[in-house]
């Protein structure tokens, strides 16, 4: 195939600017095929989530099922994944598959809203051990355990840097045994309008590894879509805007990095 095919398993965002509507318009301005298992229908704005309705577990495995069964897949990004039950379903279907795995453990949303209670994310431990890229924020790695613990699962931690506070922002990407791959380290955008940075990176990267991008390629190009989205924000809404993806095609070798070593 021509085109990446990136199956995205994540919930939806009545508003638009975050989880699969924001997944679809990566994947698609990065040129990939992006193909969908919706987990969970939200209703939400920039303001604050005001419901949750998971999918029910079959017909999350349904939607799995229909599309790899015909269209395949070269990468999967899991976001909002809804329940325990359809964490442990979802992993035992991805178990069969053979591509990268972005792995971003979505649980609260950029309003403050919670996306994910203890249950499902004590479920988050098997969708680790089969990811190739975990992509918290740091709220959420230190939810996870940390730098180590997530590594100990064996894949790549991408470690985002936008809650902390100062200037600039710094992006790392770690290999197992806690080894710095790469940092990408930028002057902070000033802008309230950050909904959907956390599923637009992963999306990204989920994009860049099924095009055939080393892992160190694929965040370079990640970091640098969200930050051109951050750019192109469209400023709507009264609270937390929705980032902009009308952007075009972005290369990855437009940015300046810090690489310590390859993947």
């Amino acid at each position: 195939m021509s085109i990446p095919r990136i199956l995205i398993i994540a919930g939806s965002d009545s508003g638009g600017g975050a989880g699969i509507q924001a997944d679809i318009r990566t994947v698609t301005m990065l040129g990939g095929h992006a193909t969908t298992a919706i987990t969970a229908i939200t209703a939400q704005n920039t303001l604050g989530v005001t419901g949750i309705h998971p999918i029910p577990v079959d017909m999350v495995l349904a939607q799995i099922d229909a599309v790899t069964s015909d269209i395949g897949c070269d990468a999967v990004k899991i976001g909002m994944i809804g329940s325990a039950d359809i964490a442990n379903a979802v992993a035992d279907r991805l178990e069969a598959l053979d591509c990268p795995i972005v792995f971003d453990p979505v649980m609260i949303a950029t309003s403050g809203s919670v996306l994910a209670d203890p249950a499902t994310i004590a479920a988050f431990e098997r969708l680790m051990t089969l990811a190739s890229v975990v992509t918290p924020n740091l709220p959420e790695l230190e939810a996870l355990g940390g730098r180590q613990a997530v590594l100990s699962y064996g894949g790549h931690l991408a470690e985002k840097g936008g809650h902390k506070e100062g200037p600039t922002i710094v992006d790392q990407l770690y290999a197992p045994k806690d080894r710095l791959v790469m940092e990408i380290e930028a002057e902070r955008i000033d802008t309230p309008d950050t909904h959907g940075t956390g599923c637009t990176f992963a999306a990204a990267l989920a994009t860049g590894l099924g095009s055939g991008l080393s892992i160190g390629d694929a965040f370079i190009q990640a970091v640098r879509f969200v930050r051109l989205a951050i750019l192109n924000a469209p400023g709507l809404g009264e609270g937390h805007g929705p980032v902009g993806h009308a952007l075009g095609m972005v290369p990855f070798d437009v940015i300046d990095g810090e690489e310590e070593d390859d993947a």
